[in-house]
């Protein structure tokens, strides 16, 4: 993996490309997760679980809860936002999904 501050460049779906800086790779559970703030700074940052060489999505709300809350507890991590993008049954997004964490920008 590569240092804090370094630019990650990742292809989407659709073939897009967007550019992240590297907050922190996290260790929870013994697994990494890559902290990643978009470049521009507009988004909140995103969560990936290493796996190898891969980043791979946090898809279930269990593992992405866990990451979210040992980042929070991380002092250093006190002004980072991650926002879970989930939407509740009801189809309203979950307020309580808003986790703020990580260290450096808002994510």
């Amino acid at each position: 993996m590569t240092e804090p501050g370094d630019v990650i460049t990742l292809l989407d779906e659709d073939g897009k490309t967007h550019e992240f800086s590297l907050v922190d790779v996290v260790e929870v559970d013994e697994r990494q997760y890559a902290i990643l703030q978009p470049s521009d700074h507009a988004d909140p940052a995103v969560v990936f679980r290493v796996d190898g060489d891969t980043l791979v999505a946090v898809e279930d709300e269990a593992e992405f809860r866990k990451v979210a809350a040992a980042i929070e507890d991380t002092a250093e991590y006190d002004d980072v936002e991650i926002v879970d993008d989930e939407v509740s049954s009801d189809g309203d997004p979950d307020d309580d999904n808003h986790e703020e964490s990580g260290g450096g920008p808002v994510m």
